[in-house]
């Protein structure tokens, strides 16, 4: 894994609300058993995607925020990072998530870490308070990117229907 030297370059990200289109980019680069090793059915189907794009456009309007699409520096989308209301019966019920998800081609360059720098200072001038990270507990990056967020570790939750998997909730206070 390639984390960053302290003083290193973040490299330039954009965040935009997701178009209909992006529900095409994100079933594309999505579409990789490793980048969803950690989520539950693995690779979706196209219209899950076009579903999960249209309630992120009704989270930023009725929000401040969503799920964003994630463009590198040539405007190639790369992923998502964002947040939303935890959307669950069980684990942090009534929190804001926050969230990343990237291509597999755009692993250990920086740019999960960069987009939800980005997402926190959206998230604080929106006057969200507090956030959560879930992360699978085998999940090495994400926990990796969490901590270098500077969210702690709260609780372990068990991961309905995943086998006896588990998940960190990672917090971090914002105001």
């Amino acid at each position: 894994m390639t984390e960053l030297l302290p003083g290193a370059v973040q490299p330039v990200v954009r965040l935009r609300v997701p178009t209909d289109e992006d529900a095409y980019a994100w079933h594309r680069v999505f579409d990789d058993p490793e980048v969803m090793e950690f989520f539950q059915g693995g690779p979706a189907e196209l219209s899950f995607y076009h579903e999960l794009s249209a309630r992120q456009r009704r989270h930023d309007a009725e929000h401040g925020f969503c799920l964003w699409t994630l463009l590198d520096e040539d405007g190639e989308v790369i992923g998502f990072t964002g947040a939303q209301p935890w959307p669950r019966a069980w684990g942090p019920v009534g929190e804001i998530e926050i969230g990343w998800r990237l291509a597999r081609a755009a692993w250990g360059k920086g740019y999960a870490t960069a987009a939800a720098r980005a997402t926190l200072e959206r998230l604080r001038a929106a006057g969200v308070e507090r956030v959560v990270a879930m992360v699978n507990t085998r999940n090495e990056r994400s926990v990796a990117v969490a901590r270098r967020l500077g969210m702690e570790r709260a609780e372990t939750y068990a991961i309905p229907d995943s086998g006896g998997q588990e998940g960190y909730c990672f917090r971090l206070e914002l105001a």
